[in-house]
């Protein structure tokens, strides 16, 4: 059964990655997959524009509408997200994935990259979520997505990017009070992060190189997880704070996650902000620190 076919999905940094694996994911059931994102022309260090995600979601078998959307600008959300309403007839599902990373200690951090950070990473989310919202209370089972992580305050979470951690935290706590304050309406809003890092040109390009790469997911074990939570009834399933591999096991009973890595030759690394106390399902192994050192 095709769940999302003619849905509409709005999805911030659709243009590749994990954002674009969600929108080919959904694209296999016939969505519809708004791409709002800045990238038109490809440049030399990221892959991928508008355009040629356009061009790999109408593959997939999904209908596509490329947006050229700076969600730090209200006027450029309202336009993409009246584009998409012209074009599909509503929204569905909104997913804030668009993010900003900085992994600089409070010394090294300019201001105007701190400032970046938070106008993309929390008032992004914010201002996405607050535009989508009328169309959505008119959806049939409305889900707003974040990919941020759980609210786990431990110091270590915080030291050495005090500034990146606080933007990303600041989309999880976008989470913890609009799935309670939308609950009336209907609307689900919950957030999913990796267990793993994912092969992203984050990670490549400011994480660790073709080393960590290879210690990667894939992002398809995000998009899966992702095509798990639309599924769920939306008036009763919000407010969680979801881990990749453990709800793809626990409510969509996947068992087998060697498929989603990289390189099954070397450990999976573990990604930010994921609480020790959560464990992996069973076989899944992470990587030790002494691993992930050069």
């Amino acid at each position: 059964m095709a769940a999302l076919k003619g849905k509409t999905l709005f999805i911030t940094g659709a243009s590749r990655g994990i954002g674009l694996a969600i929108a080919k994911r959904a694209a296999r059931d016939g969505a519809n997959i708004a791409i709002a994102a800045k990238t038109v022309d490809p440049t030399p260090k990221l892959e991928g524009t508008i355009h040629s995600a356009a061009k790999e979601i109408e593959a997939a078998g999904g209908s596509a509408l490329a947006l050229e959307c700076d969600i730090r600008k209200e006027e450029d959300v309202e336009r993409a997200v009246a584009q998409t309403v012209e074009r599909f007839g509503g929204i569905d599902i909104c997913v804030n994935n668009a993010s900003a990373i900085s992994l600089t200690p409070i010394e090294k951090t300019e201001l105007k990259r701190f400032d970046l950070m938070f106008a993309v990473n929390t008032r992004g989310t914010f201002l996405t979520s607050k535009i989508c919202l009328p169309h959505l209370k008119r959806a049939e089972n409305p889900h707003i997505l974040v990919m941020s992580p759980p609210l786990d305050m431990h110091p270590k979470w915080f030291s050495g990017h005090v500034a990146y951690s606080i933007a990303k935290y600041g989309m999880s706590l976008c989470v913890l009070g609009l799935a309670d304050e939308l609950k009336p309406d209907g609307i689900a809003v919950n957030a999913l992060w990796p267990r793993t890092t994912i092969a992203t040109a984050a990670v490549q390009n400011i994480l660790g190189g073709d080393k960590l790469m290879r210690m990667s997911r894939t992002p398809d074990v995000v998009a899966d997880a992702a095509y798990l939570v639309f599924n769920q009834p939306a008036k009763t399933f919000t407010g969680n704070f979801l881990i990749d591999d453990t709800f793809l096991y626990d409510a969509g009973g996947v068992t087998d996650f060697d498929s989603y890595r990289v390189d099954k030759s070397v450990p999976l690394a573990p990604d930010f902000f994921v609480p020790i106390d959560l464990k992996p399902p069973p076989g899944v192994k992470i990587a030790r620190l002494s691993e992930l050192t050069p």
